[in-house]
């Protein structure tokens, strides 16, 4: 047992701190291109979706399986990390982006719905495995930077703030008169950037079978109340953001405002989500993380309260914008709570764990956004967030006090 404890303290003496800023920065760039593709599809996969869609209803399906898919593929894919390192796990994960890129452009040009969400749920693969470079970021930094790389990483989100949606745009008639068809054309290629940046990263080597064994058991790590508050603010925030998010083209274009005009208000959010990292990492050393996740809540709450107010341009746009850094506050703060509540040979695990919970609430957010516009209305969109907001905000809050205590 003291050889293994040995090997896991080496391999996290080992990560470099500020000499592994180089392949944090490789990674920011690959978060930047995953995230884009994410924005892009975001953009107009709703759109695409309910013109293919053999009723109305189903016309946000293919985009709840994105959420779908990355549920699934979220324990596996951290446990393969785990066993053949981050390196090969992400170059899947990338090859999983060119193939739903790919099929999803034939769907389009054959108007084959049910094609399209087979695409739908490669692209879920594909972020399942841009969420962890933010894991990766923690692992080449060390401790004392932990926050900080994270943070940075999720800086790469601003470029897909801009890229994302104006790829939309560009690529709209791209294969005239078949539209949209470039835009999923384009997202096979970034996702092969990815693929070649990827190999350039100096990434930890995974851990021998016999330390990947050792730590303790699962059971006893999520009893921990800082790791309960993490994975509870990180669902939270995912899910109150993709329930809002899903349906804002939807209820735009509803509104007789233009396509062009609802990319604009998603590109904002996009902004709102990734921006505030350039300074999230620093604000969490500095009043730590329950404090940044109450602040996050509080945001998305007035989000909803905008929201609630009518449907003019600026209101969706501020909305918006608020639900963005509102998610980055709760979502930054609970990954790097999360670090902070296990050893090197349990990091797989927890993580494998923390993926499925939070990809596990987009899909059902995913699945009732559609259902709910549809069925009730924009107002109750926006409702079913409060509840779940309020007692998350409530929990970081406890944990708070009980750490001051």
């Amino acid at each position: 047992m003291d050889s293994i404890a040995r090997e896991a303290a080496a391999a996290e003496a080992a990560a470099p701190d500020r000499s592994g800023m180089g392949s944090v920065a490789i990674l920011a760039v690959c978060q930047a291109l995953g995230m884009s593709c994410m924005a892009l599809s975001i953009t107009i996969t709703a759109l695409v979706g309910s013109s293919l869609a053999p009723t109305p209803a189903l016309g946000t399906l293919p985009l709840a399986l994105q959420f779908v898919a990355s549920a699934c593929v979220t324990i596996p894919a951290s446990l393969f990390m785990g066993r053949f390192g981050r390196r090969a796990g992400f170059s899947v994960g990338s090859l999983m982006g060119i193939a739903g890129g790919a099929i999803s452009c034939l769907a389009v040009f054959g108007a084959d719905f049910w094609l399209f969400c087979l695409g739908g749920a490669f692209l879920g693969g594909f972020a399942t495995h841009v969420a962890l470079y933010r894991f990766a970021a923690a692992d080449v930094a060390g401790a004392a930077y932990r926050s900080r790389a994270i943070s940075y990483v999720m800086v790469g989100g601003v470029v897909a703030a801009i890229l994302g949606p104006e790829l939309a745009k560009w690529t709209k008639e791209l294969f005239a008169p078949v539209l949209f068809a470039g835009g999923y054309a384009g997202v096979a290629v970034l996702a092969f950037v990815t693929l070649v940046l990827i190999q350039f990263a100096a990434l930890p080597k995974p851990l021998s079978p016999k330390a990947r064994s050792a730590g303790r058991p699962l059971a006893q790590i999520v009893r921990q109340p800082a790791l309960v508050v993490a994975v509870l603010c990180a669902m939270v925030a995912y899910g109150a953001m993709n329930l809002i998010m899903v349906s804002t083209p939807l209820a735009m274009v509803a509104c007789a405002h233009p396509f062009e005009t609802a990319a604009f208000v998603i590109q904002w959010h996009v902004v709102g989500m990734y921006a505030p990292s350039f300074v999230t990492g620093h604000i969490i050393h500095r009043f730590g993380a329950p404090r940044v996740i109450a602040a996050g809540g509080a945001m998305i709450l007035a989000c909803v309260a905008i929201n609630l107010t009518g449907v003019e341009v600026l209101q969706f746009w501020a909305a918006l914008v608020l639900l963005g850094i509102g998610w980055n506050f709760m979502f930054v703060g609970g990954t790097s709570l999360l670090t902070e509540t296990y050893r090197v040979e349990e990091q797989a695990r927890v993580q494998a764990f923390n993926e499925f919970m939070v990809f596990g609430t987009t899909a059902v957010t995913a699945l009732a956004s559609g259902a709910i516009f549809s069925a009730l209305g924009w107002q109750w969109v926006n409702l079913g967030t409060v509840i779940p907001v309020v007692i998350a905000t409530a929990a970081a809050v406890a944990l708070h006090r009980r750490r001051r205590a």
